[in-house]
């Protein structure tokens, strides 16, 4: 981490999430919000009010739950706003069909098939951006994610002109602090959750979980309960080492 990046972090630690997005929002003109879960509602919540034409993307990998496509057109009528929803890119899409069917990811793993329908159409995304926002949170993942930052150069994705900055404004929040801004500000939720479900990805690699489970083991259970990650934060596994 740079020493800028150090003390962004330094002045920010104490600051609201609101505060960094504004930050955020007014020093790059190429900056996008991630979406796709209830952190990621939250951020679209408050960088709205801040700046309402706010660029917000969101993966279609689809193998997405049908309640998850609800909810994607519930956010985007809610906040009536433009979601640019990225695809995986066809061709490569089928290849990977034909050659490894449609649940390869029980026999080898997640990682091919995420690069796919995930990564690909991400780094696409991100090529065009300076900066992205993202929902992530230190407690989301104690193995891959206790390290993240408010601010970091991103080390996995480049962006435009190279170089890529991530923000995660709810990084020191919790998962309670993140259902109480939901309720108090009345914000769009995919109603998987009220069904168990915490931490939602594709439907066939995500289930609900029991109590005092982590939210992470909902994802990929059939695998060990390492580094929970599909790849769009890449940059928590490699800083792992």
């Amino acid at each position: 981490m740079t020493q800028d990046f150090i003390a962004l972090n330094e002045q920010f630690a104490d600051k609201r999430p609101k505060d960094l997005l504004r930050h955020a929002l007014e020093h790059h003109d190429a900056i996008a919000v991630s979406f796709s879960g209830a952190e990621d509602v939250v951020l679209i919540d408050m960088a709205v009010k801040i700046k309402p034409d706010v660029e917000i993307f969101t993966l279609d990998t689809g193998r997405l739950h049908a309640e998850t496509y609800e909810f994607i057109e519930a956010v985007r009528k809610h906040y009536n706003i433009r979601i640019d929803i990225r695809t995986p890119e066809q061709a490569a899409l089928q290849d990977f069909v034909r050659e490894k069917g449609l649940f390869s990811f029980f026999e080898d793993g997640h990682q091919e098939c995420c690069g796919v329908r995930k990564i690909a159409p991400l780094k696409a995304k991100l090529a065009t951006l300076d900066a992205w926002i993202t929902g992530q949170r230190r407690d989301q993942s104690p193995g891959t994610r206790s390290d993240v930052q408010l601010i970091e150069a991103d080390g996995a994705f480049r962006g435009r002109s190279g170089e890529l900055t991530k923000y995660n404004p709810l990084a020191l929040w919790s998962s309670a602090q993140v259902w109480e801004y939901i309720k108090v500000f009345d914000v769009p939720y995919n109603t998987l959750h009220a069904q168990g479900f915490v931490s939602i990805g594709c439907q066939p690699c995500t289930r609900a979980t029991l109590p005092n489970q982590h939210e992470r083991e909902g994802r990929w259970w059939w695998e060990g309960a390492g580094h929970k990650e599909c790849g769009l934060h890449a940059g928590n596994i490699i800083s792992k080492g």
